[in-house]
């Protein structure tokens, strides 16, 4: 008989079976919108009706909300620091729109191709079958140690006692940015829809936000502030950094401002008619994102001088306010940046918490059913919970003056890693499609060049970091310039070594081989379990 390496797993007479064996035909999976069961695990695996309750309308909130956080808000002094000048800092954003929609396109084939929840997840195991296991293992060790959350929970903190014109401390920011992220994890394990609604509210309160900045900042280029106007883009290649280092590093930060497009991806088993969804509301919400930024960018640099925005740090949209409207309009832009702060820390819990979830309805991760299970708040609380808990920690570890930045580039990093691999599978399938992918068919094709140059880019920002910064142009006041790489690598190295003592040296020891069977949980939801077969009786059989 099978062991269920999950013993607490009750598998249902008749459920249960292995993907190995009962793969359903690229027939049999294709579903009324037009995409196909390709992915060997169960891609449609089973999902209650009544748990789909996003559209169009809040999968493009999602991606908004989750685009749109602090980076826009936050990101341009630092942007501008390492162009040097404000021709290259708005070409940085050019390039980093062009990633971006690269980057949407990508994944809008895959998940149209592989739609349920997981993202990346879903698209590594579909590529690297070899070594077994491997990919997983190492995906799960980057989903469940880095939190996502921490950045914008910190800037959150900074906006709100700027607004309350409170010196800014290294824990009573952080105070502040524990109790966003808190309310944040309450709101989506115990309320649900009371979640999306307030995402969606959220959303609009962004967009809102954005469109005055840019109308404001057309009237500044008429000249009416109330300042000298700054003159800013008269030569505006003027100071002009050249060195890959802070090329590099002035493109995470623009990056960073787009990371997102692929949120609606995370969600696809609780998304209605998930191939149309996603085909609708991915692209539109970030080609808005893509020209809304530029727009922004311009009114920045049309009403503060170019040495108030390097001064102004992570402030720069509160200084903007201060310099068109007064002081008061620059403390009410200080809360509507941490009420951005606070809808993109919802999306990212929304996201991240899911994915977790999906790890262990994979079973990938230790204690699988406590992960995997919606009870008992009909929301994936458990893997809310590690997020929160991830979040917490990495938010509370960095030194006050590199907080930020580390874990901008904490995340952008190791992102930039999975994108090379999830780029370059794509690419594999479109040169080896007829011998080994023949029934390849999603509903939204990204195009070979398009997915070779998304795959590129992001050679460039894994490899770029390690080049030695020229004097003063270190992202980091007090931390080495390569410390979030190491850390990136070494989250994927415990990765690999939960891979080696869980799937390879354990199974050695014990005497059995790990397969996978799909379970459907008593709340509806199916999920895939390690089960150990002895080897003498695999061999027999």
């Amino acid at each position: 008989m099978a062991n269920l390496a999950d013993s607490s797993v009750e598998v249902e007479s008749g459920i249960a079976k292995s993907p190995l064996t009962d793969a359903k035909t690229t027939e049999e999976a294709r579903s009324a919108d037009g995409s196909t069961g390709l992915y060997e695990g169960n891609v449609f695996e089973t999902s209650p009706d009544s748990r789909r309750q996003i559209g169009v309308l809040s999968a493009a909130a999602l991606i908004f909300n989750r685009v749109v956080g602090t980076g826009i808000f936050a990101t341009p002094s630092s942007i501008l620091d390492l162009s040097g000048s404000v021709g290259l800092a708005l070409f940085m954003w050019v390039i980093g729109t062009i990633i971006a929609l690269a980057g949407t396109a990508v994944y809008l084939e895959w998940g149209t191709a592989i739609p349920r929840n997981g993202g990346e997840k879903n698209y590594l195991e579909y590529i690297y079958k070899k070594p077994k296991f491997l990919v997983t293992a190492m995906f799960a060790a980057y989903a469940f140690l880095l939190g996502w959350a921490a950045s914008n929970s910190v800037v959150f903190g900074q906006y709100i006692f700027n607004a309350a014109e409170i010196d800014v401390g290294r824990w009573n920011q952080r105070g502040i940015g524990l109790a966003c992220l808190t309310t944040a994890f309450l709101i989506h394990a115990f309320a649900l829809k009371w979640g999306l609604r307030l995402t969606n509210f959220l959303a609009a309160i962004k967009l809102i936000v954005i469109l005055f900045i840019v109308v404001s900042g057309w009237v500044a280029l008429a000249g009416h502030t109330k300042i000298e106007p700054p003159h800013n883009f008269k030569n505006a290649f003027e100071g002009t950094k050249g060195s890959g280092y802070s090329i590099v590093m002035a493109l995470y930060n623009v990056i960073w401002s787009f990371i997102g497009y692929s949120n609606a991806n995370y969600a696809l088993s609780e998304t209605k008619n998930p191939a149309r969804t996603l085909k609708l509301a991915a692209p539109t919400a970030i080609v808005g994102v893509g020209v809304l930024y530029m727009f922004v960018n311009i009114a920045y640099f049309a009403a503060v001088p170019k040495q108030e925005i390097l001064e102004s740090e992570t402030l720069v949209a509160a200084v903007f306010f201060k310099n068109m409207f007064g002081k008061q309009a620059e403390r009410a832009m200080s809360v509507l940046v941490a009420l951005s702060a606070f809808g993109n820390v919802l999306s990212v819990l929304f996201s991240q918490g899911r994915i977790v979830q999906e790890l262990g309805r994979e079973g990938a991760l230790p204690f699988s059913r406590i992960w995997a299970s919606n009870w008992p708040l009909h929301s994936p609380a458990a893997g809310l919970f590690e997020h929160y808990i991830a979040s917490a920690v990495i938010m509370l570890a960095p030194p006050p003056g590199d907080a930020y930045n580390f874990l901008l580039n904490l995340i952008s990093y190791p992102l930039s890693i999975i994108n090379v691999f999830v780029g370059g599978g794509l690419v594999y399938i479109y040169l080896t499609q007829k011998k080994n992918f023949p029934n390849w068919s999603p509903a939204v094709k990204a195009s070979l060049p398009v997915a070779i140059f998304f795959t590129l880019s992001n050679v460039y920002l894994v490899i770029a970091p390690y080049i030695p910064p020229t004097d003063g142009q270190s992202v980091y006041k007090s931390l080495p310039y390569y410390l979030h790489c190491v850390v990136a690598l070494g989250v994927f190295a415990l990765g690999a070594i939960y891979y080696i003592v869980w799937a390879v040296l354990l199974p050695r020891i014990g005497g059995y081989i790990l397969v996978k069977e799909t379970v459907v949980d008593s709340d509806g939801w199916s999920r895939s379990v390690f089960t150990r077969i002895d080897q003498k009786t695999s061999s027999s059989s």
